[in-house]
């Protein structure tokens, strides 16, 4: 990864964070990309005080123009993307029966809309380059399994598994590879909040929304790590063959086993 530039989406914080300080370890150019800017930018400062080199980019993956603006930004200041990360998410917990439109419609817009639009802008800049390179979706289990209460959550992340087997078909002849990581129940700031939600919902307690609904289904009773996820995605990034592209990797603890 030495040398190679690496964008993050939702690289501020959580996952996308640890994802970043991964790829700095080893030696990548890395850009933070999150729609907070004042965050993207202390990120990045802080871990070019730990050695490498990193940026910040204030991205809303929801907007055409300001996704296109910004790949074409780091092209000209820095070069090339080597490897998208597609990292951005949000998360809203509902019976589909009390779910407004303008939730469902939120969701699938971070998810889906912005992994199409940074994926559209990484492949013009790869295909321009003749570089190659690598995306890799940050999906969950639930692209592969469904929980109540999160319709929009678990139809985006399917959807990213459809999105990333066409980009592995259509990246090929371009020397572009496509995979998705799936996680399961990572302890991040997005993973505290729901913790109450579904107490609150399910009128139960927070101890019992870890224990008997979280992580249930694990060997273990363990929640993923941040590291985990982010050794998965090295691995993906650093796999430098079409043998291992339109691929899923369940990062579990055996919560599903696919």
């Amino acid at each position: 990864m030495r040398n190679k530039i690496v964008l993050v989406t939702g690289a501020a914080s959580g996952i996308g964070k640890k994802i970043a300080e991964k790829f700095l370890q080893e030696g990548a150019v890395v850009v933070i990309a999150d729609l907070d800017k004042n965050r993207a930018t202390a990120v990045a400062e802080e871990l070019t005080r730990r050695g490498g080199k990193a940026v910040s980019l204030a991205m809303d993956v929801t907007q055409e123009l300001q996704v296109d603006q910004g790949f074409e930004e780091i092209a000209k200041t820095i070069g090339p993307i080597d490897v998208l990360v597609s990292n951005a998410g949000i998360q809203h917990i509902d019976p589909i029966d009390k779910l407004k439109f303008s939730d469902w419609k939120k969701m699938l817009a971070v998810h889906l809309d912005g992994a199409f639009l940074t994926t559209r802008a990484c492949l013009r800049s790869m295909y321009t380059s003749k570089r190659g390179g690598a995306i890799i979706y940050i999906g969950s289990v639930h692209s592969k399994e469904a929980s109540a209460l999160k319709a929009p959550y678990v139809t985006a992340k399917h959807g990213l598994e459809g999105l990333c087997k066409v980009v592995a078909k259509e990246g090929a002849a371009h020397g572009v590879r496509a995979n998705l990581i799936c996680p399961g129940f990572v302890r991040t700031p997005l993973v505290d909040k729901q913790i109450p939600e579904q107490a609150k919902t399910l009128g139960i307690s927070e101890e019992r929304v870890i224990k008997e609904i979280m992580l249930k289904e694990t060997v273990d009773g363990e929640f993923t790590t941040e590291e985990d996820v982010a050794n998965a995605v090295l691995f993906f990034a650093s796999f430098d063959s079409n043998a291992l592209t339109g691929q899923s990797l369940v990062v579990s603890h055996g919560w599903c086993m696919q």
